[in-house]
C-alpha cells in the first residue's frame, strides 16, 4: 500500500505547541522549541518529496582574513549551478533556533589564536555548547576546516563544530577535511564531493536556478600564491629612528599594469625568498654546495627558517640524546616555543649532530613550503589608486636569524645592487575590515604599533570621501622619540579635522607603563558616548597580549558606565561584533 504524502506538514509551528501556561523553564522551552522546529525541518523535507526536487543549503563560515568567506562563496555559486538554492552567512548571524529550522548546513571555518573560533564565529559557538542549545536531528551538514598544520591546535574550531554538530543529533553528510595552508585544492575537491552528494540525496534536477538579486561577484584576479604579481618596491623608507629598539618601514608597490584594485582594510600577500646567505650554510653543512638545483629550491620554495612540526619530531628520534629532545621530553609547549626562540633549521641540525641528521633528501621532504606573508593595506586606493603601501616591522633577533619576508623587502629587493628587482605579490581582500559604509558613522581605531598600518588607510580614505564622522585613534609604542611613525602625516591630519581625538601611549618613557588600553580607561566617560552615538570600533595587531587586553579595558569601560555588571557589558559587546561595530585584525 502506498500513502500519499500530506500536502501541508504534520507538525504545526513551534509557538503552537507550548502554550504559555506551559509548566516549563526558559531553558526546557528553549530546548523544546529547537526539538520541535528540528522535527518540523525534517517534515518539510517529507512533505516536499513528491514536488519537483529543490534544496537550499545554508554556507556558514567563520573567518579572521577572508579565506573561509571566500570559500563559502565558491560553494553558493557551485550548490547554484547545480540547481540548488545557496546562502552564505557569517556563523554569528545565526542563532541555534535558525540552525535547526536549517535541513542542509556547510561550515567553513578557519581557526584563530590558540585553537579558537574566529572572530565573526565566537557567539555562535558560545551558543551551541550552551545547555540550551536545540537538538538538531532534522539537519544535514558538513564541515571544512582551514589552517596551518604548524599549530598545535590545527582546525580545531572546525574540529569542535563538528563534534558538536554530532552530538546534538545532526546528521554528518560528508566527513570533515582539515585544510592546511594552501587550502585551494583540498577544498576544491571538498566542495565538489559534498555538492555531489547534496544532490542525490535531495533528487535536485540540475536545471540553472532562478535569478537572484545578489549583486553580481567580481571576478576573479589573476593574481594569487601560483601566479603573483611582479611588483616594483618603489618606496622603502625607514619610519623609526635609527635610535630605536625597532626598525619599522614604510614600502609602496607599484601596480602598474596589474589591476589590482583594492579596498582600504585589505591585506597584500608578499611571496618572500629565503636568504641566499642561509641557503649556502645549510648546503654547506649538508655537503651540497654545489647542487643548483637544490639551492633554488631552498631558496624560493621551501621553509628553513621556522622548523616544521615534522622535522622536530624526526630529530628527536633520531638523536635522543640532543637538547632538543631534553626539552620535547619535558611535555611543555611553551618551553618548547622558547627554545626554538631565534633557531632555525641549520641550528636544530647542528644540535642533533653529524651523525643523527638526516641527509638532503631525508631532509626535503620535511620542510614546510614557503608561505607568502601577509600585511595589512595601510593606503587607500581613492588617495593612491596605483600604488599600495604597507608598514612592516623588520624582525631581526641578532645573530643569523631573521624574519623571512620583512628583511627580504628591507634588503633584498629593489635599490642599487639588490638581488630582486621586484616581488611578487597579491590581494588578500577582507571585506569584514573596512571604514563604515556611513560617513556620519563615528569610528575609533586601536592599534599600537605597526598596528597603525590600516588606520592610516582608513584615515586617508574618510578625507577623500569627504566623510563628516568623527575618527578616534589610539596609538603607541615604546618611546616617543623614537617610535611615533607617521607623526607629520597624523599631525596634518588633525589640522585638516580628519583625526579627531588622537591618545598616546608611549610605554617606557615614564617609570610605569602605559599602553593603548591605559588611555581607553582614563577616557572612558567619553569612549562609552562615542559607542551610543554608533561608533564602530576597530583593532589591529598583536593576538596574543595587545588584542586581549583592550578587548578586556573595553569591557571594563562598558561596565562601568552602564553600571550594570559584567554579564550586562558582555552582551553590550556582543552586539556590536553581531553587528559588526566592533571588528579586529589581529595576529
Amino acid at each position: 500500500m502506498t500513502l500519499t504524502p500530506p500536502t501541508t506538514p504534520v507538525i504545526p509551528p513551534t509557538g503552537s505547541l507550548i502554550p504559555a501556561d506551559a509548566p516549563f523553564s526558559a531553558q526546557q522551552e528553549a530546548w523544546l522549541a529547537g526539538f520541535i522546529a528540528g522535527i518540523a525541518a525534517a517534515g518539510r523535507r517529507e512533505t516536499n518529496a513528491g514536488d519537483t526536487p529543490t534544496a537550499t543549503v545554508d554556507v556558514l563560515f567563520g573567518t579572521q582574513t577572508g579565506n573561509s568567506e571566500f570559500v563559502a562563496g565558491e560553494l553558493v555559486a557551485g550548490a547554484r549551478a547545480r540547481g540548488l538554492g545557496g546562502t552564505a552567512t557569517a556563523l554569528d548571524a545565526v542563532t541555534p533556533e535558525q540552525l535547526a529550522a536549517m535541513s542542509h548546513v556547510l561550515v567553513v571555518t578557519s581557526t584563530y589564536g590558540e585553537g579558537e573560533l574566529p572572530d565573526n564565529a565566537g557567539l555562535f559557538w558560545e551558543a551551541l555548547q550552551s545547555d540550551t542549545a536545540p537538538r538538531l536531528e532534522g539537519l544535514r551538514y558538513a564541515v571544512l576546516g582551514l589552517g596551518d598544520r604548524g599549530y598545535d591546535d590545527f582546525c580545531q574550531a572546525a574540529k569542535l563544530i563538528d563534534t558538536r554538530l554530532e552530538q546534538l543529533g545532526a546528521g554528518r553528510l560528508h566527513e570533515r577535511v582539515d585544510c592546511d595552508v594552501d587550502f585551494e585544492d583540498p577544498a576544491a575537491e571538498w566542495t565538489t564531493a559534498v555538492l555531489d552528494r547534496l544532490v542525490a540525496e535531495t533528487g535536485t534536477t540540475t536545471a540553472a536556478p532562478a535569478p537572484t538579486a545578489e549583486a553580481p561577484r567580481a571576478p576573479r584576479s589573476p593574481w594569487n600564491k601560483r601566479t603573483p604579481y611582479r611588483s616594483k618596491l618603489a618606496v622603502n623608507r625607514l619610519l623609526s629612528s635609527p635610535a630605536s629598539a625597532k626598525e619599522i618601514r614604510h614600502y609602496e608597490f607599484d601596480l602598474g599594469d596589474s589591476g589590482i584594485t583594492y579596498e582600504a582594510g585589505d591585506a597584500l600577500a608578499v611571496v618572500p625568498l629565503n636568504d641566499p646567505a642561509l641557503v649556502g650554510e645549510l648546503l654547506e653543512h649538508l655537503g651540497a654546495s654545489g647542487d643548483e638545483e637544490t639551492a633554488r629550491l631552498l631558496r624560493t620554495e621551501l621553509e628553513i627558517r621556522t622548523p616544521s612540526k615534522e622535522l622536530i619530531a624526526e630529530l628527536v628520534e633520531r638523536a635522543p640524546s640532543s637538547e632538543l629532545a631534553a626539552v620535547v621530553a619535558h611535555g611543555d609547549r611553551s618551553d618548547l616555543d622558547s627554545w626554538l626562540w631565534g633557531r632555525d633549521v641549520l641550528d636544530l641540525l647542528r644540535d642533533a649532530g653529524p651523525t643523527a641528521a638526516p641527509t638532503l633528501p631525508e631532509l626535503l621532504p620535511l620542510l614546510r613550503p614557503l608561505q607568502a606573508r601577509q600585511y595589512s593595506i595601510s593606503s587607500s586606493p581613492l588617495a593612491h589608486p596605483d600604488r599600495i603601501h604597507l608598514t612592516v616591522a623588520s624582525v631581526r633577533y641578532g645573530g643569523r636569524y631573521e624574519g623571512v619576508a620583512s628583511t627580504y623587502l628591507a634588503d633584498r629587493v629593489g635599490g642599487d645592487g639588490a638581488e630582486d628587482a621586484a616581488v611578487g605579490i597579491y590581494l588578500h581582500p577582507n571585506a569584514a575590515f573596512s571604514v563604515p559604509a556611513d560617513d556620519d558613522a563615528p569610528m575609533v581605531m586601536i592599534g599600537p604599533g605597526t598596528g597603525i598600518a590600516p588606520f592610516r588607510g582608513f584615515l586617508h580614505e574618510r578625507a577623500a570621501r569627504g566623510a563628516t564622522g568623527r575618527n578616534w585613534l589610539f596609538f603607541g609604542d615604546q618611546h616617543r622619540a623614537t617610535d611615533f611613525v607617521y607623526e607629520e602625516e597624523l599631525a596634518e591630519l588633525r589640522e585638516r579635522g580628519v583625526l579627531t581625538e588622537l591618545d598616546l601611549a608611549f610605554s617606557r618613557d615614564q617609570a610605569e607603563k602605559i599602553y593603548v588600553q591605559t588611555r581607553m580607561r582614563e577616557q572612558s566617560r567619553e569612549l562609552y558616548a562615542w559607542l551610543e552615538e554608533g561608533a564602530h570600533v576597530y583593532v589591529c595587531g598583536d593576538a596574543s597580549r595587545m588584542a586581549k587586553d583592550v578587548e578586556a579595558a573595553l569591557l571594563g569601560v562598558i561596565a562601568e558606565q552602564r553600571g550594570r555588571g559584567d554579564d550586562d557589558a558582555a552582551e553590550y559587546l556582543a552586539d556590536l561584533r553581531r553587528t559588526k561595530r566592533y571588528v579586529r585584525d589581529v595576529y
